[in-house]
């Protein structure tokens, strides 16, 4: 594995050394654990984003919605 060096908070450093009430090993695993949290809540938000655009597109592009309704009209139910 790669190791770092950052500055933390108080208020972090202290967390940290609470780490084996959580659960935790050691310092390293609440860090990856933290990153691994962090990196799926950018995905997520990313793909919320996404889809916030792709809905003011469509709400806004009358030729897609026509071809979506034709779409849906000539599904099977």
């Amino acid at each position: 594995m790669i190791q770092a060096k950052f500055s933390l908070t108080d208020a972090q450093a202290q967390f940290l050394a609470q780490r084996e009430q959580y659960g935790f090993k050691d310092k390293s695993e609440v860090v990856r654990t933290a990153l691994d949290h962090l990196q799926e809540k950018l995905i997520q938000q990313r793909l919320a984003d996404s889809a916030d655009l792709y809905t003011e597109i469509y709400a806004n592009d009358s030729e897609t919605q026509e071809w979506t309704e034709a779409a849906l009209s000539d599904w099977p139910e």
